[in-house]
């Protein structure tokens, strides 16, 4: 038995809940996938990434199954008992894919209902370059330290990054981080990112220089008036 190709996100195969999935995530369904990687969806989030990338290998094996069945049918093969034998062969692969890729479907619409049914999570107006970095360090785990000696507070992060702590409290009161205070501080208080801090980070943000403004659109020359004489 031949095996589907391997997968290719540039040819990633679209699926009947793409657009829905778009609206309700409000992006696109790779930026969904590079979320998912990252680790910075919540869990229903989570939930129908995972169920959507299964859903779309499920297709690709479909359009796998079906595209060889279309070539064995095609008339480039002798038309023999050989030939039925492996018609039947993929007909029955087909149909095989199809039950997995129909419950990956059922799957993936569980996964996104709570999503369009709940109400889109509170984002900040405005988060700056300095707490989006801040964000994406406490992102790949943070602790909140005191030092024994000097009883200074300060997080410390995965990626070696020292966050003040002036400015965990600021991230708090926004509402974008919380810690588990049920572990003391000089053993480390675990600081997490909350929803809105998830989504803080998942918002696009321009890419041009901080405080630049798109040049202005050239405006059509008015015709000119011609008075009657």
């Amino acid at each position: 038995m031949t095996s589907p190709p391997a997968s290719s996100p540039d040819r990633r195969p679209r699926t009947v809940f793409d657009h829905r999935i778009e609206t309700a995530a409000g992006g696109s369904v790779e930026a969904l996938w590079r979320h998912r990687t990252a680790g910075l969806l919540d869990t229903p989030h989570a939930a129908l990434a995972d169920a959507h990338r299964e859903l779309v290998r499920a297709e690709r094996d479909v359009t796998f199954h079906r595209a060889r069945l279309a070539r064995l049918a095609s008339g480039e093969f002798p038309v023999d008992q050989a030939l039925l034998t492996r018609i039947e062969r993929t007909v029955d692969q087909l149909a095989h894919a199809i039950d997995v890729r129909d419950a990956r479907q059922a799957k993936t619409a569980a996964a996104l209902e709570p999503i369009e049914t709940a109400a889109p999570p509170r984002t900040p107006q405005h988060v700056g370059a300095k707490e989006i970095a801040a964000l994406l360090a406490i992102a790949q785990g943070a602790k909140l330290h005191e030092n024994l000696i000097t009883h200074r507070l300060a997080v410390a992060t995965g990626s070696r990054t020292r966050i003040s702590y002036a400015q965990l409290q600021h991230l708090e009161a926004s509402g974008l981080v919380e810690r588990d205070t049920s572990h003391p501080v000089h053993a480390g208080q675990p600081v997490t990112l909350t929803d809105a801090g998830r989504a803080a980070l998942t918002v696009p943000r321009p890419t041009g220089p901080p405080g630049t403004t798109p040049p202005p659109r050239p405006t059509a020359p008015s015709s000119p008036v011609h008075s009657r004489r």
